[in-house]
Parts: structure tokens; sequence; C-alpha cells
């Protein structure tokens, strides 16, 4: 972890992979992470954590299945929303985006339960900023 800041416009340009989050820093128990999204990620769900999201460009859409039925949230550049923990959810950024993602440490981005897993959605607990 580094004892410098990170800028995060750099941090993004050091990678081009969707839907491959990178861990930018730590706090206490919980990873930073950065990723590049376009397309469509998985239904999927956290059993035991929240998921939260920034947008720090472009537009976010995260579709929920909630008790009253399924709803979708648009996050515009900027926005922040918190998926509560147990909901399936699946976001997706048609015209591409950058977000943040608060989450403890080994967290799957796929979440405890989800649909299968395509090629291009990396199912990982975040890999090193380089």
């Amino acid at each position: 972890m580094s004892n410098e800041p990170i800028p995060l416009s750099k941090a993004l340009a050091s990678f081009d992979a969707l839907w491959s989050p990178r861990i930018v820093t730590r706090v206490n128990d919980y990873e930073v992470r950065i990723a590049k999204v376009q397309g469509d990620h998985i239904w999927h769900a956290h059993a035991d954590t929240d998921e939260f999201f920034l947008v720090l460009d472009g537009e976010l859409r995260i579709s929920l299945r909630e008790p009253d039925g399924e709803r979708t949230v648009l996050l515009p550049q900027g926005a922040v929303f918190t998926v509560p923990r147990g909901t399936e959810h699946k976001p997706s950024a048609p015209s591409g985006a950058s977000i943040l993602l608060f989450e403890p440490t080994g967290t799957l981005s796929v979440g405890d339960r989800h649909d299968e897993i395509p090629d291009h959605v990396d199912a990982t607990t975040g890999h090193a900023l380089t």
C-alpha cells in the first residue's frame, strides 16, 4: 500500500481490462477498488456485505431485485449508491463508466450467489494496482 497520494486518473490509465477491479488502497478491513466497466455485469448478491458504488466518470445503471419487484437506479458521474447486503443486483454501463467500490477485503466481484460468469467478467477479489 502506498503512503503517497494516488491520483485516480493515473490509476485508471494504468489498465484497460473491463469489469476487473484494481485495489487502490485499504482502509482498516476494507478495500477501495476502481474499475472500468462497459456493457453488462451479471446478476449476483453479496450475502454478508453491502456494496458501495461511486461513479467517477460516465453513467452506471444498477438493476435490483427487491421484495417489491425489480427496479433500476441510474447513477450519473459523481453519484453514489449502496446495494444492501443480500440484494440481487446487476450493474451495467451501456456507454462505459469508471467506478470506485468500497468493500471488505476479500469480497468476490461476482458475490456469493451469481449467474453463470461470462468471459468478459473477471471473478476476482481485486487485482493489485501496478
